[in-house]
């Protein structure tokens, strides 16, 4: 019976997880942090995002993607946003939005000015798993 309720837990609170997922409130945010875990070791890297038709978009330089590439649980993240965090989400690399969210992520950070100019060889939409 404790195996159940259990279960049932773990059940109501992915749905409430995937509940809170709403871009539209995250396109104000500034960061988000993802986890990644390589050879044991966690590692919370802070990006950028942008939201561009209801997706949340992040794009990654070297070193971030060397992280996601080498992640034991890829291709899913934990994600912290917005002050929630989010245990399994999907990083669906996105090459074909890569121009669009550059373009996003350069009307949005002023600083961006300089970054762009920096390799960003990969670009992921996140969404949480399920969905």
């Amino acid at each position: 019976m404790r195996t159940l309720l259990v279960a049932f837990s773990l059940v109501l609170s992915a749905g409430a997880a995937r509940a809170d997922w709403t871009p539209s409130a995250f396109a104000a945010e500034e960061t988000l942090e993802f986890l990644t875990i390589e050879e044991g070791e966690e590692h919370w890297s802070p990006v950028w995002l942008v939201v561009i038709d209801d997706q949340v978009y992040v794009r990654l330089g070297s070193r971030a993607a060397g992280r996601y590439e080498g992640n034991a649980t890829k291709p899913y993240l934990k994600v912290r946003i917005a002050g929630q965090q989010f245990d399994t989400v999907l990083g669906d690399p996105a090459p074909v939005m890569a121009e669009a969210v550059a373009t996003a992520m350069a009307s949005k950070y002023w600083s961006d000015i300089f970054i762009r100019y920096a390799a960003h060889p990969l670009t992921l939409r996140l969404t949480p798993a399920g969905n």
